[in-house]
């Protein structure tokens, strides 16, 4: 049974908060302004048209001096809200009495020939504190149902001002909402909010408050106990736009339009997932064969030699020892090469500090490169004190790829008095290797292309364009770093050779 309470007078609803309106005699359409009792900064909230305007005033004069009123709170723009400020504000006679509203709405209100200024909510960020300390928030609700549409929520009653929202049409009116409410409601949100996604925009911010009481503009005040299940059923109302036949038909159409084409969708991502994968593969298979094409040829070269020497029999034990020992070191680089690529996108692996110097001597073993080499003069420009953070394994395989290259020009043009120079240094931010030659250079219309992907100058036998490219991405998105290369000059302006530059912050983690 709904709670009964003499409407003649004020009611109190919560702590210092009063319903101050009027109940019109078999009228469908309750109208409701509330009276917040705090001191010489007193709140009165909707108050409504001139229809009830004489019985506003003497409740509102039954409970404070009615100048002690300083804001007045518009939920919105409409008639039956706002028609009775401008004879209120006669009344109040206050300069400082502020009109509490959207920015959206103090241009309309206005029109009603409103003289107070205004404290418009959306630019004092949702929220309204008197000197006395008392504090009212608010959510803004637009297009329910006007464009700067909000509600107020007072959080130390927990009691929420809902101004249209949760409103209620009904002639059989009862002060207090029971569980028959949503039956009230349900044709005055139809007819007023404009759609039900505006709606439910509305409501999914009311329901993350902690509420104990709504006291709407319309219909009846609800309670805590009725609260939770109102708005569910409320958030699964078809409204506005929603009860139009035409439209609802066509939006069923675009639902379903849309569910096929998400299908489609789905069928299409799993088809080039498939298809990046098979492209994954095929970009590590080639990967893997271009950095094995280097050992490999070592491999190639020592098995010829001890054949060779064999048939001829002036292969030593000692040789064969040496031969096998370098093709080991190749074959355990080739194996830690098919880990390496295998791990590429795990996000496990475990970096760590390594010397630089160890990761250089390893590269120049795998490539066949030493200070006693009688093609290549090398300089080595190293600190054994220099540390950087990554995985070594592929930090090899950078310098391997460099080195590689020098080599691969070394044989295909045939040169002789190559020198090849691998330096370190360090400054505040950077660890840096530069690794440098005199083979005459890169062609200036390749120097922005040599890292991108499958972009060789090599035969196809010889290079598949991925060397680079691999290198570039190890050191910049694996190690935080940067990887360039130029050309060095002599004084005649002529290309001697290029220096590749490896750049690594000193602190990488």
């Amino acid at each position: 049974m709904s709670k009964k309470y003499n409407t003649s007078e004020a009611v109190l609803i919560a702590p210092n908060i009063y319903w101050v309106g009027m109940h019109l005699k078999d009228d469908p359409f309750q109208c409701h302004p509330y009276l917040i009792k705090n001191k010489n900064e007193s709140i009165l909230i909707d108050p409504g048209s001139m229809i009830e305007f004489d019985e506003t005033i003497r409740k509102v004069k039954s409970i404070i001096d009615i100048k002690s009123i300083k804001y007045i709170v518009l939920h919105h723009q409409d008639p039956d809200l706002v028609a009775a400020v401008p004879e209120i504000e006669k009344l109040i006679n206050r300069d400082d009495l502020l009109i509490v509203t959207h920015s959206r709405m103090s241009l309309l209100i206005k029109h009603y020939l409103v003289t107070s200024d205004y404290y418009e909510i959306d630019k004092n960020e949702n929220t309204l504190t008197t000197q006395t300390g008392f504090t009212l928030d608010f959510l803004t609700t637009p297009y329910c149902h006007s464009p700067g549409a909000f509600v107020t929520y007072e959080p130390n009653s927990k009691t929420l001002f809902s101004g249209d929202i949760f409103g209620g049409i009904d002639e059989s009116w009862e002060f207090y909402a029971d569980e028959t409410y949503f039956d009230k409601a349900k044709q005055f949100h139809q007819e007023y909010m404009p759609s039900k996604d505006i709606f439910n925009y509305a409501l999914g911010k009311i329901e993350k408050l902690d509420i104990n009481l709504i006291a709407p503009q319309h219909g009846s005040i609800i309670e805590k106990t009725y609260i939770k299940k109102l708005i569910k059923d409320m958030k699964n109302l078809d409204c506005g736009l929603y009860i139009d036949k035409k439209y609802n038909r066509e939006l069923i159409d675009t639902i379903e339009e849309l569910r096929k084409k998400e299908q489609a969708l789905k069928e299409r991502n799993l088809l080039l997932s498939e298809q990046s994968k098979r492209a994954e593969i095929g970009e590590m298979i080639g990967n893997i064969a271009h950095q094995w094409r280097q050992p490999l040829a070592i491999i190639n070269t020592s098995l010829a030699i001890l054949k060779e020497k064999n048939r001829a029999g002036i292969l030593s034990k000692e040789e064969i020892a040496e031969k096998l020992e370098k093709m080991e070191k190749r074959v355990i680089y080739m194996s830690d090469t098919i880990e390496d690529f295998m791990s590429y996108y795990s996000p496990d692996r475990e970096k760590d500090w390594f010397s630089i110097n160890l990761a250089i001597e390893k590269a120049l073993d795998i490539v066949n490169m030493s200070k006693n080499d009688k093609r290549v003069g090398l300089t080595l420009l190293l600190n054994s004190e220099y540390m950087v953070f990554g995985l070594m394994n592929e930090f090899i395989q950078v310098i391997v790829s460099i080195l590689s290259n020098i080599n691969d020009l070394i044989t295909a043009k045939n040169l002789t008095d190559t020198h090849v120079t691998i330096a370190t240094c360090k400054d505040d931010m950077y660890t840096v290797v530069s690794i440098s030659d005199n083979c005459g250079g890169i062609y200036e219309e390749n120097l922005n292309k040599i890292f991108d992907p499958y972009f060789t100058t090599k035969h196809k036998a010889m290079g598949t364009g991925l060397g680079l490219h691999i290198a570039k991405m190890i050191i910049e998105d694996n190690m935080n770093g940067y990887l360039s290369a130029k050309n060095i000059y002599a004084k005649d302006d002529k290309i001697l050779g290029a220096e590749f530059t490896i750049k690594m912050k000193n602190e990488n983690r």
